[in-house]
C-alpha cells in the first residue's frame, strides 16, 4: 500500500488545473507541464506585487515633480522643505493633492519654501544685481 492515496492526488491535479485553466498548449492539461507553468506563474505574479509598488512610487514622485516644478521648486528641495516644516503627508496623498486640489498643494509648496528660505534663481540673480 505505498502508493495509495489517489483522492489527494486528484484534488492536487484539480488545484493545478484550475490555475493554469487559460495557458496554451500541453501547459493546460498535461500535469508535470502544467505544475511548472503554475509553479513560474506564482512566481512571476510575487514578483509582480512588488514591482507594483515601485511603480506607484515612481509615478507618485513624478506627479508631485511636475507639480511643484510649475511652482519654481524642485523635487527635492520640496521634500525638504515638507520635512523641516514637520508637514507628514506621504507621496500618495501629495501626488493626490497636486492632481485635485491645487489650491492646496500651492500652500503646501509654499509652506515648504518658506521653512527652507527658498529664493528662485531669478530672485537670486536679482538680489546679486542690486
Amino acid at each position: 500500500m505505498t502508493r495509495s492515496g489517489g483522492a489527494i492526488r486528484l484534488v492536487r491535479k484539480a488545484e493545478v488545473f484550475k490555475h493554469v485553466k487559460g495557458f496554451q498548449g500541453k501547459r493546460k492539461n498535461c500535469f508535470t507541464v502544467a505544475v511548472r507553468a503554475y509553479e513560474r506563474s506564482m512566481q512571476h505574479n510575487y514578483i509582480g506585487r512588488k514591482e507594483k509598488k515601485r511603480d506607484m512610487r515612481k509615478m507618485w514622485i513624478s506627479r508631485i515633480g511636475n507639480a511643484t516644478s510649475e511652482h519654481g521648486l524642485p523635487y527635492s528641495q520640496f521634500m525638504h522643505g515638507l520635512v523641516k516644516a514637520d508637514i507628514r503627508l506621504n507621496r500618495k496623498v501629495l501626488s493626490e493633492i497636486a492632481i485635485h486640489e491645487p489650491m492646496s498643494f500651492a500652500a503646501l509648496v509654499e509652506a515648504a519654501k518658506r521653512f527652507i528660505g527658498w529664493a528662485s534663481p531669478k530672485a537670486q540673480e536679482q538680489q546679486q544685481q542690486q
